[in-house]
């Protein structure tokens, strides 16, 4: 073929226009991983660690580990460390359910009464359908502690014996035992245990090595050991890792199935991968999975699928998400399906609320190239321990600018100063911390009753009475039932 002067030069100009092209998505990659980075980075210093994900258009932005695995030993957080990932268990568990569907083994319309013949009259008719979406109405105090030892059979009997919550099929009420249910259906019809199954199903098949529940087949040293800051110790508690916390027997149906698998950061892009390819789930299942069935709200922002909850961005874009903590460990697997952006993230120290918002707050820089993080504060519970035993409590007026220079926020939580008081007035024989921080939650949440009760009982104690009769006078207006009695003694004894 002749090659031509002109197509010469226009293939030259086709190539560099595409080098210079891939150079500014390289370039904007390498500024968005240096913003997020940063971000994390900034956090470690007030005690976060964990681990994040971020992809974009198939391209891995950011995929690294922060802060300690492993604070004893030293071990530090990496992109392939293993943490808890709590109710992002729930679409694993739903998959396992659809893989049976493809099989021929089950319908989403089949009733529980086919798979146990002594379902009750109210809950015989339950669908699979209904319990993938928390819709059986059954109650969300159902079963109980997850890591107290349960069998099957009496989670099963104390599943039927439960009063539903609401008609089945009529309303969204998130229940975990929709989902031990949904587990026990998934080994009576596979034959097979839960572990078993998703590792020959949907593990195996996704190539991820380092995902699964209970038992491990890798280092224990990539497990991340989960740490809470102990209000009464003052301090960092060490927690362990999952596998020492749940039952070594087959008695762990109230955990089962709707949390504590665990994975990592990797074997969840791993994850995210498959099912963009259709590798575990056909293209029809993976449709199926993804569908907004049930509002999850008043406002119809968020709809349960199965396993995932789906709204949709300010773009209009789909996002399909599902996040999970068991108290300890909190995880975000954040999919914006028609953006392309997979945020992943996973947490073995809770900070607080904040901690929650991590995998949101990376979305924002992701498509806000003008918008910057606030790095996480650290846990509030130890900045107020942190300003009482440092200062004196007559420097109290000056905790309220303390928090909100280190929270970056206003303060909203009205419970923090109570319990923290309560513990300082035990350990003080006279007016000091415990009383004052009383005295400043009321100014915090003046209209809050119980705060003005907890303030008197403070006042009592130091033989304040005066003070303590206007504290219950105000609780009792403001609707405190339980101050009247005390009240009417204090002015009857004076």
């Amino acid at each position: 073929m002749k090659i031509t002067f002109l197509s010469l030069l226009f293939f030259t100009q086709f190539v560099l226009g595409t080098l210079s092209l891939n150079a500014q998505i390289l370039e904007s990659n390498k500024d968005l991983r240096a913003k997020i980075d940063s971000y994390l980075e900034a956090s470690v210093l007030n005690g976060f660690s964990g681990s994040v994900l971020v992809s974009q258009k198939g391209n891995i932005i950011l995929s690294k580990g922060y802060g300690w695995a492993d604070r004893k030993n030293k071990i530090p957080s990496t992109a392939s460390t293993v943490y808890n990932i709590g109710s992002v268990t729930k679409q694993f568990t739903a998959s396992a359910i659809l893989k049976l569907v493809e099989q021929g083994k089950i319908k989403t319309s089949d009733k529980i009464s086919i798979f146990y013949k002594q379902a009750p009259t109210d809950k015989k008719d339950i669908t699979v359908h209904q319990l993938l979406t928390h819709s059986s109405g059954i109650s969300p105090r159902t079963g109980g502690f997850r890591y107290d030892e349960a069998d099957k059979e009496q989670f099963l009997k104390e599943f039927f014996a439960s009063v539903l919550q609401s008609k089945p099929g009529t309303k969204h009420e998130y229940a975990n035992a929709n989902y031990i249910m949904l587990t026990a259906i998934l080994e009576s019809v596979s034959k097979q245990s839960y572990a078993a199954f998703l590792h020959e199903n949907l593990f195996e098949p996704a190539g991820m090595d380092y995902s699964g529940y209970k038992s491990v087949s890798f280092s224990t040293e990539k497990l991340a050991h989960g740490y809470y800051y102990h209000i009464g110790d003052e301090q960092w508690l060490d927690w362990g890792t999952t596998q020492e916390h749940l039952p070594y027997s087959n008695k762990h149906w109230y955990s089962i199935g709707k949390g504590d698998i665990h994975s990592s950061v990797e074997d969840l892009y791993k994850w995210h991968v498959a099912l963009k390819n259709n590798n575990v789930l056909s293209a029809e299942t993976k449709e199926t999975q993804e569908t907004a069935y049930v509002a999850e709200n008043e406002n119809m922002t968020s709809h349960y699928a199965y396993g995932w909850a789906i709204s949709n961005s300010e773009r209009g874009t789909k996002i399909v998400t599902h996040n999970g903590s068991n108290g300890i460990y909190f995880a975000d697997f954040i999919r914006f399906i028609d953006d392309e952006v997979v945020i992943i993230y996973l947490t073995n120290a809770f900070l607080g609320n904040e901690s929650e918002s991590v995998a949101w707050e990376i979305s924002k820089m992701v498509f806000d190239p003008n918008y910057s993080a606030t790095p996480l504060s650290e846990n509030i519970y130890e900045l107020i321990h942190g300003f009482t035993n440092t200062h004196e409590s007559n420097d109290a007026d000056k905790l309220p600018a303390f928090l909100k220079q280190e929270l970056k926020a206003e303060f909203n939580d009205h419970s923090i100063l109570n319990q923290i008081g309560y513990r300082k007035l035990k350990k003080e024989a006279a007016p000091g911390w415990g009383l004052e921080l009383f005295k400043l939650n009321v100014q915090y949440f003046p209209e809050d009753g119980n705060l003005w009760d907890s303030l008197g009982e403070a006042y009592l104690k130091y033989g304040q009475k005066d003070e303590a009769i206007k504290s219950y006078s105000k609780a009792v207006d403001l609707g405190s039932e339980s101050s009247e009695p005390v009240l009417k003694k204090i002015l009857e004894e004076k």
